[in-house]
């Protein structure tokens, strides 16, 4: 019998950060998953690492890739679950129940399950929230506020997934969550505790000003120019309060 969902886990040389990903998913309290691991050829510690981490349902595979998208493809060609959740190495479930309460959302049977994120550092303290809050609704329009729902903390339907467009290397996701969401029948909040911990350390992370653009082109292929640049101007009075926002925690 196939699970319920696929975790799948995209990694290369990710020693440093893949445990806490691994043990979240081992100490869930509901076992109807999968653990995919698609591992870039990795140098160093990662596979053993894998390799040493007691998880019953765990399938590895080690191969030269494109890049993350080229990765993400591959865990969504080899998944069986009814649903999909891409845990990034470094990030982790933010608690042991949290399949046990996607579970009991699944069985309306949502073409996205979804919910809140809190980041974590690298010592794994929470170090507050994300700075965009999912809403209790969700559409594809609601990706014109950006990226309102991180893409670990959104779990979509398999049978109603794209590949990842490989032209895209930093906002795939993006692109990829509102495809998910147009072809969606009707979609469950997992409430207001943050089902993911998100390492605030990742690629997008550190290359924001490129995923911006990215970004904004995505959004105007899927809106219209005029939508696309209006929102942006909206994002204006946003970006300027969180860089208030950082200047004053540094004082």
């Amino acid at each position: 019998m196939d699970p319920l969902f696929s975790i799948i886990t995209v990694t290369w040389n990710a020693a440093g950060v893949i445990a806490p990903t691994l043990e979240s998913v081992r100490s869930q309290s509901s076992s109807d998953y999968e653990m995919l691991i698609v591992d870039g050829a990795s140098t160093d510690d990662t596979l053993s690492i894998v390799g040493q981490s007691s998880i019953a349902s765990l399938r590895v595979f080690s191969e030269p890739d494109k890049g993350l998208y080229d990765a993400m493809n591959k865990g969504i060609a080899w998944a069986r679950g009814r649903y999909l959740i891409f845990l990034n190495a470094g990030d982790a479930f933010a608690d042991d129940a949290v399949l046990a309460r996607l579970a009991r959302l699944a069985t309306d049977d949502p073409g996205v399950i979804y919910g809140q994120t809190q980041l974590v550092d690298g010592a794994r303290n929470v170090v507050g929230k994300r700075h965009l809050t999912a809403p209790k609704r969700l559409t594809a329009d609601s990706f014109l506020n950006g990226m309102v729902v991180c893409h670990q903390a959104f779990i979509a339907r398999r049978d109603l997934v794209p590949q990842y467009d490989l032209q895209y290397r930093l906002s795939g996701d993006y692109d990829w969550c509102i495809k998910v969401l147009r072809q969606s029948p009707h979609n469950a909040y997992a409430g207001d505790a943050p089902i993911i911990s998100y390492l605030a350390d990742g690629m997008t992370t550190r290359h924001h000003r490129a995923s911006l653009w990215e970004r904004y082109r995505i959004m105007c292929r899927h809106y219209g120019a005029f939508r696309a640049t209006m929102s942006h101007l909206g994002f204006i009075p946003r970006y300027v309060k969180r860089r208030m926002s950082g200047a004053a925690n540094r004082q």
